[in-house]
């Protein structure tokens, strides 16, 4: 590690959220460098001693990247008019900061600390505006104090600025009092970052506040995985590993929590399911609200049902097999109906008839879907408006109570609600959803349960169908059109354990063997870049998505993203570009939003192009498909590339083509239903560029992840109430 001293000459980047900061920095002997790294509140002029290391960037050349500072005063007058102009401190600007510096020269940082009285002998600063800068002073005082007790304890730059935010000048005494409340309180101050503070403050290993919030993220992280609870033995097998205490101090906290109702204990059979007490209660809930729906009797007349759907073939030139119409009675005739089938098998064109009864009987319906991009493909299917969930149940950030503003207070006024995409609900927004749908309204859930799960936790369609408790119809029927398509074909092949149809030259679906990870990259290049333009005047960047199992590896999405972005949309003159600490984000650049962000409405998974980029530290335009959105520099830690994807992240897309790479290189997530969900993305064309080993082993991998999952369970036991 290296020391360098000198000043910033200039900002050029700076994300207020984690403090990554791009800096233009003169060094002592007057040698301007670029300088990346967490820094934060950084100003032109503050003069600072950072230990770091040079690096090369392969666009922007030598770097210094940061890993600690040192802030100093700065000691030349320059230097000291720039610091006071930047803004840092409240009540300083360009102007007072000249004024300042021309009257009190090289002393003027010490009057402002030592002789704040004697302001008012510079011209333009009365009694109301000394007040101002020193109340400024006080809270930039604060700030490097607080920084200073953090840091000195081996926290970050970033997560000191996070946790400043959250607690102001209480910090330190609330931090003493009790360091794992951060893991709590601070998004992105994880259990391991407390738990490394406590350490630091002389916090004991076996200290019963350190095992409490340890069992406590052990529970957490499985939710991530998908889980909703862990068996007690799996609990403190975890527990113990993650604390590294032995595993016979896990059972008292574990009961301590569960009396203080901070986690749920429930014996299901042999089994010790422990949940955290929110997640149990949306379980139970969930189950309570199916039960209540589906044994509220609504009953439908279908005497004139004959007429209808006569109407309906009339009108659409569509007739329903035997299949589609029972289910359609079926619908009409439950409280919570499920509708499940592959691609091809006719689940669209059931919605549409159902939307044809509903609308000859004047009954309100809304149609949703989990997420935007999956309600516009509902929208577009049956030219109805569809929401997102977010959007029916009227999201609203930062309410004082719920978030949804329908709930069982104000719910919805429907008399049939139909769900698409199911299979990616999970556990927290079906709880929401169901809190808002009043009894007597017809729930149909339609999905592919043969897809993969829920990013979040739960499994509720699957475990809804496992029950038998409610009435489900699997439509199995391929239809002639569909048949007509090797994607549909395969797809079905593929979910049988059969071996998949891998053609070279069908118009809708291609494999080419490779076997060498950067060969299979060049390839994909290749067929993105130039062959599937040239042939099918597809636009590389808005008709084809690069989809990877996994994000890591030569041939994962992040190293997919990069030199997809070099070769479809390199640097050139004029056009403008901005630097994060994820990258290089580039006018016209395919981008994805990876978390939900309800003020902007825009959610984890929509895709957009990059349509402006106002100034060097301006804002960024995105153009979605329904709208356009500004993001700010500290907000573009929400975008990612979205060259490549991963299959996870592409549910409820569909795009006119589709790439796959699919590697050995992928083996732990070679799965049926991951090759099946990918392939199911693509309107009009596969391409597989990989092995046929890689294929056989997702083939023949049927194993569905396993989560721990209690609805099944707690659905059952509701019924017997």
């Amino acid at each position: 590690m290296l020391q360098i001293k000198g000043a910033i000459e200039r900002v050029v980047f700076h994300n207020q959220a984690n403090h990554y900061s791009v800096l233009r920095f003169r060094l002592r002997d007057n040698q301007i460098i670029t300088v990346v790294g967490s820094i934060p509140n950084p100003a032109a002029g503050k003069e600072l001693e950072l230990t770091g290391e040079y690096t090369s960037h392969p666009q922007y050349g030598k770097q210094f990247a940061v890993t600690s500072h040192v802030e100093k005063a700065p000691l030349e007058v320059a230097g000291i008019e720039k610091y006071l102009a930047s803004g840092l401190i409240k009540g300083i600007g360009p102007g007072t900061a000249r004024r300042l510096v021309a009257h009190f020269g090289a002393d003027t940082l010490k009057v402002l600390e030592y002789s704040p009285e004697r302001l008012p002998e510079v011209p333009g600063i009365g009694q109301a505006k000394r007040e101002l800068l020193l109340k400024g002073l006080s809270g930039q005082r604060e700030v490097q104090k607080v920084m200073v007790f953090l840091q000195g304890h081996g926290m970050t730059p970033a997560f000191a600025g996070r946790i400043y935010r959250q607690y102001g000048a209480d910090t330190e005494a609330a931090i003493r009092k009790n360091p794992y409340r951060l893991a709590d309180d601070v998004f992105g101050v994880g259990f391991r970052t407390a738990d490394k503070l406590a350490r630091e403050l002389g916090f004991l290993t076996e200290e019963p506040r350190r095992l409490a919030a340890g069992i406590r993220f052990v529970l957490s992280e499985a939710e991530n995985s998908g889980h909703c609870y862990l068996p007690l033995n799996v609990l403190e097998q975890q527990a113990s590993e993650t604390l590294e205490v032995p595993p016979a101090l896990i059972p008292p906290i574990v009961e301590n929590l569960v009396q203080s109702k901070h986690l749920v204990r429930l014996m299901q059979g042999e089994e010790t399911r422990i949940y955290r007490r929110p997640v149990y209660a949306a379980e139970a809930a969930v189950a309570a609200k199916l039960r209540d729906l589906s044994r509220l009797p609504v009953p439908f007349l279908s005497e004139s049902l004959d007429a209808t759907l006569a109407a309906f073939t009339e009108r659409h030139g569509i007739t329903l097999v035997e299949a589609q119409r029972a289910a359609v009675v079926t619908a009409l005739n439950h409280g919570v109906t499920v509708i499940t089938g592959g691609p091809g098998t006719g689940k669209t064109t059931l919605v549409k008839a159902l939307l044809h009864i509903c609308d000859a009987r004047q009954w309100s319906v809304y149609l949703a879907a989990p997420t935007g991009r999956a309600a516009k493909r509902l929208h577009e299917a049956t030219g109805r408006e569809a929401k997102t969930v977010h959007r029916l149940l009227e999201y609203t950030p930062h309410a004082e109570h719920s978030p949804f503003a329908r709930h069982e207070e104000n719910p919805l006024r429907c008399d049939l609600l139909v769900l698409d995409e199911s299979s990616m609900m999970d556990l927290t927004l079906m709880y929401h959803l169901l809190r808002a749908i009043p009894l007597g309204c017809r729930l149909v859930l339609v999905g592919d349960v043969d897809q993969l799960p829920p990013v979040g936790a739960g499994n509720v369609l699957r475990d809804i169908i496992a029950t038998g408790l409610m009435p489900t119809v699997r439509l199995e029927v391929i239809f002639r059109q569909a048949r007509e398509s090797l994607i549909v074909a395969n797809a079905h092949r593929i979910n049988r354990g059969e071996f998949p149809y891998l053609a070279t030259n069908r118009r809708d679906f291609w494999f080419m063997a490779q076997d060498d990870p950067e060969k299979v990259v060049a390839q994909v290049l290749e067929v993105v870049g130039q062959r599937l333009p040239k042939l099918y005047r597809y636009h590389p960047i808005l008709d084809i998505q690069v989809l990877s199992p996994m994000r890591r590896t030569v041939t994962g999405v992040d190293n997919l993203n990069l030199i997809l972005q070099q070769a479809l949309n390199p640097p050139s003159p004029g056009k403008g570009e901005v630097q994060t600490a994820g990258g290089i984000f580039r006018l016209g650049d395919k981008v994805m939003q990876i978390r939900n962000n309800y003020t902007r409405f825009v959610y984890n998974g929509d895709v957009g192009n990059i349509a402006a980029i106002e100034g060097e530290d301006g804002e960024i335009t995105v153009a979605y498909p329904d709208r356009n959105v500004v993001y700010d520099l500290t907000d573009l830690s929400e975008l990612t590339l979205a060259y490549a994807s991963t299959v996870h992240k592409s549910q409820g897309s569909e795009y006119r083509a589709v790439v796959l790479p699919f590697t050995t290189q992928h083996y732990v997530m070679l799965q049926r239903n991951l090759l099946y969900t990918a392939i199911t993305r693509a309107r009009e064309l596969v391409v597989i560029v990989g092995s046929k080993k890689a294929v056989a082993i997702a083939v023949k991998n049927s194993k569905v992840e396993q989560r721990h999952t209690g609805l099944a369970t707690l659905l059952a036991q509701a019924w017997l109430l």
